[in-house]
């Protein structure tokens, strides 16, 4: 069976169909590629449905002379019995307060509606990352239903160069409850916008130059900006180091950013008193020595993330410590450190390496097993290798907001605690700005243990 242009869906595993600036929405849970010797019984059976709903999702099956091939593409619809029936209880807001298109409908009795406006196509890296993000959104969504909780999901395309007020005049934009996206920060005015005007949640996955989070109460961002993230990780950084001696050194990476890091801590230390030393990597073993505390427990920062330095700091400091074995020495490094796990692994362990980041997935656990072989069931295909996993972050994000609005609906605002989801990779709890949006302000350590072991701090 051919995919007709009116369908407008997007393909799990190929490219979007019609033009990349108009909206396409779908209303269908999959799009599954027949492979040889699959039936309709079998296909109905395996998604869960009946042969009649299958073919009421794709009407070709209803012809007399129709056949399924190898290699056709069939809409999986969800079960017409996984669909709530919309109630007419008492909302928060009275039916004079709520824009006209919204039903009155408590959300918390009915399926939620979600629309994703992102950049879902194969033209380039952002399309193919979100539409990995998109399958895991897709995949929290089964998980949501059999535990009860219904979806109803809109998916639009909305690459780089579109206008994205285009798309926000699809009738079904505004019947939204939740909106995840945009990816763009030149695409969140006019969402902020349209969800103000329509009373509609934002989930902002990505982007971090959003201002309007300061005004909107309906915006929630997930990552805050470079200055903001810095602070936050000072603030952790002197709460758990009190008491230790830090060395900072200087590792001569000309293109480094990490300066506005470790000259904010060093400017925080000096204002609480507390003395530091600064190093080089080019420093003689005497000289490079000095620089370390044999009264006090040491803690490490490099002002670059990259790897090569680290392979020379790591090497300095095996030198040392092979020299001075009662010296007590930790690091802490960057997110980008999480990449070079393949090659510095027991470093990490022997230094004690703390590593600051907004997610760590745990590549070892069962929950991190189960959905890369859900995923890969389902699309026939690995994920990324990315940090972080685009799929997982659309899991833990999709599945955070979607059962908190089951749970609270209009008065759920993601704080700590509200769900009580554990996350397999991106913790999230929301604070609000003044009296505007919320901000997502979970900090982790990711601690590698001396004793081979690997823990989250989850501040």
């Amino acid at each position: 069976m051919k995919l007709h242009p009116r369908y407008l869906l997007l393909m799990l595993g190929i490219a979007f169909i019609a033009e990349t600036a108009s909206a396409q929405t779908t209303k269908w849970k999959d799009i599954h590629k027949v492979k040889r010797k699959e039936t309709i019984f079998g296909i109905a059976r395996d998604n869960g449905i009946t042969i009649e709903e299958l073919k009421e999702a794709n009407p070709e099956m209803k012809q007399p002379d129709y056949k399924l091939k190898k290699g056709d593409y069939v809409f999986i619809p969800y079960p017409k019995a996984a669909q709530a029936t919309p109630t007419t209880t008492t909302a928060n807001k009275t039916e004079e307060q709520r824009p006209a298109n919204k039903p009155v409908s408590d959300i918390r009795n009915r399926a939620i509606r979600v629309g994703v406006m992102l950049p879902l196509h194969n033209d380039n890296g952002d399309g193919r990352r979100m539409v990995e993000y998109y399958r895991g959104v897709l995949m929290a969504c089964d998980s949501l239903k059999q535990n009860g909780i219904s979806v109803d999901i809109h998916a639009w395309n909305v690459p780089e160069n579109a206008d994205i007020k285009k798309t926000l005049k699809d009738k079904d934009a505004a019947k939204c409850d939740l909106i995840i996206g945009p990816l763009y920060s030149t695409q969140v005015k006019a969402l902020s916008d349209f969800a103000e005007k329509h009373d509609i949640k934002v989930l902002i996955p990505f982007s971090i130059n959003a201002p309007e989070v300061k005004s909107n109460p309906n915006l929630f961002q997930v990552y805050q900006d470079a200055s903001e993230y810095n602070e936050a990780v000072i603030a952790r950084f002197l709460e758990k180091f009190a008491g230790y001696h830090a060395v900072f050194i200087d590792c001569n990476d000309t293109t480094s950013k990490k300066g506005i890091f470790t000259f904010g801590l060093r400017k925080r230390l000096e204002s609480m008193g507390r003395k530091y030393s600064i190093t080089n990597l080019k420093s003689s073993e005497a000289y490079f020595a000095k620089a370390f505390s044999k009264e006090q427990p040491n803690v490490v920062i490099l002002n670059t993330g990259r790897s090569p330095q680290l392979n020379i700091a790591f090497a300095k400091l095996n030198n040392l410590t092979m020299n001075e074995p009662k010296l007590s020495v930790s690091m802490f490094g960057y997110t980008e450190w999480m990449m070079y796990t393949k090659y510095d692994l027991d470093n990490y362990y022997k230094f004690n390496v703390y590593i600051p980041a907004a997610f760590y997935m745990n590549p070892l656990s069962a929950r991190t097993s189960r959905i890369e072989q859900k995923y890969r069931w389902n699309f026939h295909e690995d994920m990324m290798q990315a940090l972080p996993r685009f799929a997982i972050t659309g899991f833990d994000q999709a599945y955070y907001f979607i059962k908190g609005l089951h749970l609270y609906g209009e008065k759920f605002n993601g704080a700590r605690g509200m769900v009580g989801y554990t996350p397999i990779q991106t913790p999230l709890h929301f604070e609000r700005l003044g009296n505007g949006g919320y901000q997502n302000r979970s900090i982790l350590f990711v601690h590698y243990t001396p004793g081979h072991r690997v823990e989250t701090i989850n501040f």
